[in-house]
């Protein structure tokens, strides 16, 4: 074994002493990594969840990489009688040379610690919005979104956006605890139109095709309020009423599934154009040019010829 040694250190030009470091070092990432494989195969064959498998992969990654640092780095530091003292030497050239992967481990840790998203949370953080579909040490990835008026429905692209970015941008869970989100859909009928029976009928057609899914997310607000410190609120859907220039306007609100703005918006509007269109007394308003002739048209109190002839 000496002669094999002195063979090696002739031809690498090391010492006896650094290639048995190396040598234990090789053997170390050879079996941590063997771990790794024993541990992943292990959970694969107990469960068929992707989230639980991806959970455990992460866990045995992290774990078997820090045992490995620690070992690896006692082998090293082996002639270092302090291993405070060698950090100490090296601590403020990391801190400046890697500020921003120090804070990004940081970030790392926090979201580890709060848990402010997990895999598979719909998230917006500054103005990008996506599910979470990996959370790394330096970065998590999101599967984009576009925004709320294209009805959110994915780009295609993934997203890696620093995990230090939890400090300094405002963040939002979509979907932590409450998997539902408030749906407008603002309907402007003309001011000729009959819109009491318009809006009569679109709070029918909220209450035959929306009055299930706020029970169910009734149910997941009671759930969450033992988590969070959400106050009951009414979840039933309603129809508010507001003048605009073009008309009345009927504003549809109601709880949709976070994920499905788009397929209910969709399932609401054609509902609503059959309806309406089989009304002849509703009409729907529209941005248009009038000419307004107050002698001839509007209320007969206010009617300009009327006036005139009184006098």
């Amino acid at each position: 074994m000496e002669r094999a040694f002195e063979w090696l250190g002739q031809i690498t030009g090391l010492g006896s002493s650094t290639i048995v470091k190396l040598l234990v070092t090789v053997a170390l990432v050879i079996v941590l990594g063997l771990l790794r494989r024993i541990w992943i195969s292990i959970t694969n064959r107990r469960t068929d969840d992707p989230q639980v498998r991806y959970r455990w992969r992460k866990t045995a990654t992290y774990t078997l990489t820090i045992a490995g640092i620690i070992v690896v780095g006692r082998v090293w530091l082996e002639g270092i009688q302090s291993l405070v003292t060698y950090l100490g030497l090296v601590s403020a050239g990391i801190a400046i040379a890697l500020r921003d992967p120090i804070v990004n481990w940081f970030g790392w840790m926090f979201i580890g610690w709060r848990r402010p998203f997990t895999i598979g949370d719909r998230i917006q953080i500054g103005p990008l919005s996506g599910d979470v579909i990996d959370i790394g040490v330096s970065t998590f990835s999101l599967l984009e979104v576009g925004a709320p008026s294209l009805g959110e429905q994915t780009t295609g692209r993934i997203v890696h956006v620093p995990n230090g970015k939890v400090f300094v941008e405002p963040l939002t869970n979509i979907t932590q605890g409450f998997n539902y989100v408030w749906n407008e859909i603002p309907i402007t009928v003309t001011f000729e139109s009959d819109w009491r029976k318009a809006k009569t009928i679109l709070e029918g057609i909220l209450a035959k095709s929306i009055e299930s899914v706020s029970d169910e997310a009734a149910r997941y607000i009671r759930e969450a309020s033992r988590k969070f410190l959400i106050r009951s609120a009414n979840v039933h859907p309603v129809v508010y009423t507001r003048i605009v220039p073009d008309g009345v306007e009927l504003a549809l609100r109601y709880v949709c599934e976070a994920r499905s703005r788009r397929k209910s918006t969709e399932a609401v509007s054609e509902a609503v154009l059959e309806a309406f269109g089989a009304e002849p007394t509703i009409d729907f308003a529209y941005k248009t040019s009038r000419i307004f002739r107050q002698s001839e048209e509007g209320k007969e109190a206010l009617n300009t010829s009327s006036l005139a002839s009184k006098k």
